[in-house]
């Protein structure tokens, strides 16, 4: 599993992580596991596994490290 930053949250429900590679990486709230959407945070770190999605790269099984 890869790791990265939260960058930026949203209130509806999605976010993106800086995962050090230039373009940060899109997340739904659904994709999120061991923790709830609501309890993320900017600049915590996290791990994922990158998938696709239909507008490109996206993270998915993101959980707090």
């Amino acid at each position: 599993m890869a790791e990265g930053t939260i960058k930026r949250l949203t209130d509806k429900g999605f976010g993106f992580i800086d995962c050090g590679r230039g373009k940060d990486l899109f997340f739904h709230m659904s994709a999120v596991t061991g923790a709830k959407f609501d309890d993320l945070y900017e600049g915590q770190q996290v791990s994922f596994t990158e998938g696709r999605g239909p507008k490109g790269p996206n993270a998915e099984n993101v959980k707090p490290v």
